[in-house]
């Protein structure tokens, strides 16, 4: 059961080891593309520390991959915040700001190569060694759900991240 607590009063913290880096072109945030599909044909690699190399068995016969990061040059949070794709403010939690409370990133690649502990990728949109925290299959039985699926106020929104770089509004 959570309780009510003001920000300044949070002391329960959790730690995560890195299991790699993710290696992309993109040297800093300002100019980084904001969603997988505005970064469509760029290459990245995804690096993993050789002691989960057993880890990444059977990987191979996936053609995408959720990757889940660390957002490691955030600093602070707004629980509302203008997103890159929006020019109203909304809550931190319909976006996919990296300013949050917990600074966790999630982009859907597509599984180029394994080589070793070295996973080639492409649609990579997060920065430069970046902290890889985990690595998981892409199901389409799994992830797309059925029914009704909304996406709120990117309804209007979402083709622009095709095109779209982040700016300087998180740095």
């Amino acid at each position: 059961m959570f309780h009510k607590r003001e920000k300044e009063e949070s002391g329960d913290t959790m730690s995560f080891s890195y299991i790699g880096i993710i290696r992309t072109p993109h040297k800093t945030r300002e100019g980084t593309p904001i969603q997988p599909p505005g970064a469509k044909g760029i290459i990245g690699e995804v690096e993993v520390d050789p002691a989960f190399i057993e880890g990444l068995k059977d990987l191979g016969g996936f053609s995408h991959l959720i990757l889940l990061y660390h957002f490691h040059l955030s600093e602070g949070y707004e629980l509302t915040v203008c997103p890159f794709l929006d020019k109203k403010p909304h809550g931190v939690f319909s976006t996919r700001a990296p300013r949050r409370p917990t600074p966790i990133g999630l982009s859907v690649v597509r599984l180029l190569s394994i080589k070793d502990c070295t996973l080639t990728v492409e649609g990579v949109d997060m920065v430069d060694q970046t902290p890889l925290l985990d690595i998981k299959p892409f199901v389409p039985d799994f992830d797309i759900p059925d029914g009704d699926i909304r996406a709120g106020w990117l309804e209007q929104n979402s083709e622009k991240a095709q095109k779209m770089k982040a700016d300087n509004r998180f740095l």
